[in-house]
């Protein structure tokens, strides 16, 4: 099975006005393996009942390509910017939006951006209430969206936070996205460190250099009397990046103003600059870099062979 494979069988299958499927513009990346593919159309959202019948018929021909197992056609609806969702009785700032009613947008504002860096995540797109209850072929469509859909510009690194574990998610990435390297964050205990040492095994599995280890919630200081205590133990991540032979980059205090102002989308790097925790993300983030540049200075030029 081949992704040409797939969209040959795709050109059997026409749109509402007749054109192939993949000449419509509207196909996401094709996904595959395993056996399983998995694409989304993109649509109107005035025209989502006309395309339902085209993404059951995509499903089957694809379904029908040798080898394989299972297909998962998703179909996605966008409202074209500045179409009202319904002509308002009243003035919109009169009155609340109905619930699932979709609102316009505003002519002029961007992807948000704070601090110089421009930031996206499904949490904005939902509301705080609604389970992530995805499958899968979801997640691996969430991911594709947010990579390739988005308009981040010009860029001089992306960082993709992720949950821990070695599923879908990570393996995905892994596979879609040629990435420069990988940061394990765990806090000190045994069972924390787990799931870090599976990442780093993953990670090395599916060639993706590993930046280092971080150890997150190492220690807490009392703030009346300077009583340090390893609530979570202590030095479990620096033992366990010696161990896997990757660079230990440092050690995150507990501490009420790291969780306080990151509750407040106020990190302790711009609104406390001098601090000692602004220090301790300053020095992670220089042993990151320093390693992205030593990956690309250490890349061998390719090798040039001149046969008479």
């Amino acid at each position: 099975m081949s992704k040409e494979q797939v969209l040959a069988s795709l050109e059997q299958v026409s749109s509402p006005d007749g054109t192939p499927l993949p000449k419509t513009g509207k196909l996401s990346d094709v996904m595959f393996g395993d056996g399983k593919v998995f694409f989304s159309i993109t649509v109107d959202a005035e025209e989502v009942k006309a395309w339902e019948p085209v993404r059951k018929r995509a499903e089957e021909a694809v379904r029908a390509v040798p080898g394989v197992r299972s297909a998962l056609v998703a179909l996605t609806a966008e409202r074209k910017a500045g179409a009202p969702a319904r002509a308002p009785a009243q003035p919109a700032a009169a009155r609340p939006a109905p619930r699932g009613e979709a609102t316009q947008g505003v002519p002029g504002v961007k992807p948000i951006a704070r601090y110089g860096l421009s930031v996206m995540s499904i949490g904005f797109l939902i509301d705080e209430e609604t389970p992530m209850i995805w499958r899968g072929p979801m997640v691996i469509s969430a991911l594709t969206q947010m990579l390739r859909e988005v308009e981040w510009g010009a860029l001089d690194v992306m960082v993709v936070d992720m949950p821990p574990g070695t599923g879908d998610a990570q393996l995905t990435m892994a596979q879609q996205v040629p990435l420069k390297g990988a940061v394990i964050v765990s806090t000190p205990q045994d069972l924390a460190l787990i799931d870090a040492r599976r990442g780093v095994a993953m990670f090395r599995r599916v060639n993706v250099p590993v930046l280092g280890v971080i150890e997150n919630m190492s220690y807490f200081l009392c703030p009346q009397c300077g009583t340090r205590s390893d609530i979570f133990s202590h030095g479990g991540a620096r033992h366990e990046a010696d161990r896997l032979g990757v660079l230990f980059l440092g050690e995150v205090p507990l501490h009420m103003a790291i969780r306080e102002k990151s509750d407040a989308g106020l990190p302790v790097v711009a609104t406390e600059p001098d601090g000692p925790h602004a220090a301790v993300y300053r020095d992670i983030a220089v042993k990151v870099r320093d390693q992205l540049q030593g990956a690309a200075a250490a890349r061998p030029a390719p090798r040039i062979v001149i046969e008479a």
